[in-house]
């Protein structure tokens, strides 16, 4: 496949996985459950999660497109469809079904498998976009911060 179609192809999917978490939230943040939770002090405002999220996932789509325009195999498929998986299944564990050390435990994986790609794709051709990926490791890494506080506090 070529770049661009790749890149259209992961926008949509990545986006509809954030609309599809969406609508299993249950009201996530604005929920009477979650605001009856001690929560991080460090919680950022809720405006900052679509900034983040819009940035991750664009820049995660484009370091997808260069991956698979790189190598295209089933394994790289199979990651990305466990990825999608517990990016959206996230949101229902923890919002919907208030299972919050479950939680805890997919976003972890799920900031392994980005590490995965981080470290492990780093031919001369994805080199630097590899680094595409740090707005998903630093968000990952903040939002264990708040899941594993809810865990604790709670």
């Amino acid at each position: 496949m070529k770049f661009y179609p790749l890149l259209i192809l992961f926008l949509i999917i990545n986006f509809g996985g954030l609309y599809i978490g969406n609508l299993l939230m249950n009201n996530g943040p604005t929920s009477s459950w979650y605001l009856s939770q001690n929560i991080a002090p460090w919680t950022p405002p809720g405006w900052i999660f679509g900034v983040a999220w819009t940035t991750i996932m664009v820049c995660f789509s484009i370091y997808l497109a260069y991956l698979f325009d790189w190598q295209n195999s089933r394994f790289l498929w199979s990651l990305y469809a466990f990825q999608v998986a517990l990016n959206v299944s996230w949101n229902y564990i923890f919002f919907n079904q208030h299972l919050t050390l479950f939680a805890l435990i997919v976003i972890i994986l799920l900031l392994i498998v980005i590490l995965y790609y981080f470290l492990t794709f780093r031919a001369d051709t994805l080199q630097l976009k590899r680094f595409l990926l740090l707005p998903y490791i630093v968000w990952l890494c903040i939002a264990i911060s708040l899941n594993l506080y809810v865990v604790v506090h709670n």
